[in-house]
C-alpha cells in the first residue's frame, strides 16, 4: 500500500492578517506539520496544493502574499510537488493525479474543510483511491462549519484523526 498525505491550501490569506480568517489554523498548522513529518518517516509521500485566483487582486490573487503557502508547512515539506490550482477540487484542470502514480490511499487535509478539502475527497477523480479526510489537519471559517462537513463527509468516506492515520 503506498500513500500520499495531499496538503491542500496552507496559504497566508487564511491567517490572521489574510483576507478570510479561519478559525483555529494556528493550531491547525502545528499540526500539519508534525503530521507531515510522521508521513515523511512512515513513507508516504507528501504532495501540497495551492489555490491561485485569477483575480488581480483579493482572496489568493496569483503573486500577492496572501498567495503564499505558509513558510512552516514549506519547511517541513522540504522538496514536495506543489500543485497549482484555481478551482475547489484539487483534481480538476491540474496535475495532481501525475504525483499519485502508484498511490492507493489518499490522506488529504487543509483548507477549507467544507470546501476545496471536501471537493477533492469527493472528486470523481479521487474515486481511484481509497480516500481518508484526516480531521484534526483541516480548518473552515467556524467550528461548526467543520464539525457539519466532517459529519457530511462520514456518510461517503472515511473521516479519522491524525493519531489514528500515524500511530
Amino acid at each position: 500500500m503506498s500513500r500520499a498525505l495531499v496538503v491542500i491550501d496552507i496559504q497566508n490569506d487564511y491567517f490572521a492578517d489574510g483576507v478570510l480568517p479561519l478559525h483555529d489554523v494556528e493550531a491547525t498548522t502545528a499540526n500539519l506539520c508534525a503530521a507531515i513529518e510522521r508521513a515523511r518517516h512512515a513513507g508516504d509521500r507528501i504532495v501540497l496544493v495551492q489555490h491561485h485566483s485569477t483575480a488581480a487582486n483579493g482572496l489568493f490573487a496569483a503573486g500577492s502574499a496572501g498567495a503564499a503557502i505558509r513558510p512552516a508547512i514549506l519547511d517541513v515539506a522540504q522538496d514536495a510537488p506543489i500543485v497549482l490550482k484555481h478551482l475547489a477540487d484539487a483534481f480538476q484542470e491540474t496535475d495532481l493525479a501525475s504525483h499519485l502514480i502508484d498511490v492507493t490511499t489518499l490522506l488529504i487535509c487543509g483548507m477549507m474543510t467544507q470546501n476545496c478539502v471536501a471537493f477533492t475527497a469527493l472528486s470523481k477523480a479521487a474515486e481511484a483511491f481509497e480516500v481518508v479526510v484526516v480531521e484534526d489537519l483541516c480548518a473552515a471559517p467556524t467550528e461548526p462549519v467543520h464539525t457539519i462537513a466532517l459529519s457530511a463527509l462520514r456518510s461517503k468516506l472515511t473521516v479519522k484523526r491524525a493519531a489514528q492515520v500515524w500511530p
